[in-house]
């Protein structure tokens, strides 16, 4: 039999504190509901920080500058980031693993904002020395990628790394080769929602059809903040 659960004992004033607290969450949560907005995140605990619009200290972790290569052979900066917003993963072309559930549910996101040239998907590869951009084109004709919207990239090996473990808070071991497994690497699953500034804004896990919805909805508040400002 489940004991029964002992309700605390207040004292006037402590529940005076607790009532207090809850009138002032309620104001605070309906001020969220009228002017939706998501938390930034500027560390790999991924602690949630909240700012008021316009508020973000300058100095607020960023996606960090890089040079890269997409499926067409074009050049790929920080600079492609600014003014939209990117979702990011991880992956290589030849993953037998997660990638096929990962990989379909950006292309998920690609058809859920097929119209909307303000969102778009960068997914880089862990394997940067074998997947070339024409390993890519034919990886991205497969998944049916828009090339415009959905730049999968390759490139220096150390940029991808840096990108993945200082910028995105990615696993500590991407793309690390298993001792066990040359083949075998390390990547992750998540998915990584950046502003049009290039902050990070949301953390989900693209196996998980439920937080891919998730993803979806927060990129319409993103929007909708956007707007806003």
């Amino acid at each position: 039999m489940t004991p029964a659960t002992r309700l605390p004992t207040w004292t006037p004033f402590a529940l005076a504190l607790v009532l207090a607290a809850g009138v002032a969450g309620a104001a605070w949560s309906s001020s969220r509901d009228a002017a939706p907005t998501l938390p930034y995140y500027g560390d790999a605990a991924f602690t949630p920080q909240w700012f008021a619009p316009g508020g973000v200290p300058g100095d607020f972790h960023a996606v960090a500058p890089f040079a890269l290569t997409d499926q067409r052979g074009r050049t790929v900066t920080e600079a492609d980031l600014d003014g939209r917003i990117t979702v990011a993963n991880f992956f290589f072309a030849s993953c037998p693993g997660i990638c096929p559930a990962t990989m379909g549910n950006m292309a998920r996101l690609q058809t859920a904002f097929a119209d909307d040239d303000g969102v778009q998907l960068v997914s880089h590869s862990v394997t940067p020395e074998r997947d070339s951009p024409e390993v890519l084109a034919a990886f991205g004709e497969q998944m049916h990628a828009v090339a415009d919207r959905w730049r999968l990239v390759t490139g220096d090996r150390e940029t991808i790394y840096a990108l993945g473990k200082r910028s995105y808070f990615a696993d500590e071991d991407l793309g690390e080769a298993r001792p066990a497994d040359d083949a075998a690497f390390t990547h992750t699953e998540s998915f990584l929602l950046v502003d049009g500034d290039r902050r990070i804004r949301g953390v989900y896990n693209g196996m998980n059809a439920a937080a891919v919805a998730q993803l979806i909805e927060d990129v319409r508040t993103l929007q909708a903040e956007a707007r806003s400002l």
